[in-house]
């Protein structure tokens, strides 16, 4: 049995957030809209497939720590709230608070909004 069919909308939600893509991707409406605020949305799986994949080989070898990782549920919508530190091979390190929020229609997600705001580190 497949357990990716057994996540609930906030471990979808959580997995995303925290950049686990592999457990979220199976959950994303074909239509789905992924807006980084400031930048144009991303329109359609695909399109939110391939930045995952940008993002996931941007942080291969870069140490992630959440130092803040709060969700929020919702009937057919969940909020990430995280601070996470990231680390660079060569020791280069970024801060980033961040919030997430999730739509759902039967277990897909819908919509994405993300708001990301780099801090001094």
């Amino acid at each position: 049995m497949d357990l990716t069919t057994e996540l609930t909308t906030e471990k979808i939600a959580r997995a995303f957030s925290s950049h686990r893509f592999e457990l979220a991707l199976p959950h994303l409406a074909d239509d789905v809209v992924w807006t980084l605020v400031g930048a144009d949305p991303l329109l359609g799986r695909k399109a939110v497939k391939k930045a995952c994949e940008r993002t996931a080989a941007d942080l291969a070898g870069v140490t992630t720590e959440f130092q803040r990782f709060r969700t929020v549920v919702g009937e057919d919508s969940v909020v990430v709230d995280s601070l996470a530190r990231y680390t660079e091979p060569g020791g280069d390190v970024s801060i980033v608070a961040s919030c997430d929020v999730y739509d759902f229609d039967d277990g897909r997600i819908t919509e994405i909004v993300s708001y990301t705001v780099e801090l001094p580190s």
